[in-house]
């Protein structure tokens, strides 16, 4: 990867101490689940998915991009999103269920690693308006989010919790590795197109997150999840469908 060297060397700093940011986060988040302090731990990772998401809004901004933030940024988050949504839903509800517990937990860190890996060598390959399966901040905030909103679970559903918990273990795990297209908010072009726009619904789901934030940041990731989904398997076939009938009629 070749990269601008910025007008400071001290501006390699600030995208490499928001990823440190990061891992001290996905650490406590870690500790505060051994500890049985689960929704601390949930809280700790969506924190660290915040800083993940300003060291690289940093390293543009100042121009500080390297090969080495890249590789430290992709360590940091298989621990902060990887190992620490693993540890935290195993001692919290899945460790119910013995073996299969156990396996849950664990293929969320290793699809995670996965899909980290595939990430990497995909850099610059393939368009930036998408990702290829579920990101693993988004999979990590998906299951920390439950751990928030299962407050709102009456408690005579309550013991339908770990069995939802292992499924959204494995949900995740397999749109991790997945061929799924998901958004990735990163198309410069179209926000500066719809600028008014883009501002106005940003706003807007802030203030509808920050109304019930245990409700609604669940909400919200779910309905990432399903976004990719459906524009996968239902958008993108009916596009190819309709360039084929124009295609043909050209033809004709």
């Amino acid at each position: 990867m070749e990269h601008l060297k910025p007008k400071h060397r001290g501006y390699y700093l600030l995208p490499n101490m928001m990823t440190m940011a990061s891992l001290l986060t996905g650490f406590l988040g870690i500790l505060w689940s051994i500890d049985g302090r689960f929704e601390m731990a949930a809280v700790a990772i969506i924190v660290s998915c915040v800083f993940d998401g300003l060291d690289g809004k940093l390293a543009r901004l100042t121009n500080s991009a390297s090969d080495f933030g890249v590789q430290l940024d992709s360590l940091v988050d298989l621990i902060a999103f990887g190992v620490g949504p693993a540890i935290m839903i195993h001692q919290w509800n899945t460790f119910e269920f013995g073996r299969l517990g156990i396996m849950a937990s664990f293929l969320v860190m290793a699809c995670g690693a996965l899909r980290l890996a595939r990430f990497n060598i995909q850099t610059g390959k393939i368009s930036k308006k998408f990702f290829i399966g579920l990101p693993i901040p988004a999979a990590a905030c998906t299951l920390a989010t439950f751990v928030l909103f299962s407050s709102y679970i009456p408690e005579s559903m309550a013991d339908l919790v770990p069995g939802i918990t292992l499924g959204l273990a494995f949900l995740v795990s397999i749109l991790m590795v997945s061929n799924v297209r998901y958004a990735s908010f990163k198309d410069a072009e179209v926000i500066r197109a719809h600028r008014f726009s883009a501002t106005v619904t940003a706003l807007l789901i802030f203030v509808l997150v920050a109304s019930e934030p245990k409700l609604l940041s669940f909400v919200f990731f779910i309905g990432y999840i399903f976004s990719g989904l459906i524009y996968t398997y239902f958008f993108l076939p009916l596009r190819g469908k309709s360039f084929l009938r124009e295609s043909s009629h050209k033809i004709s």
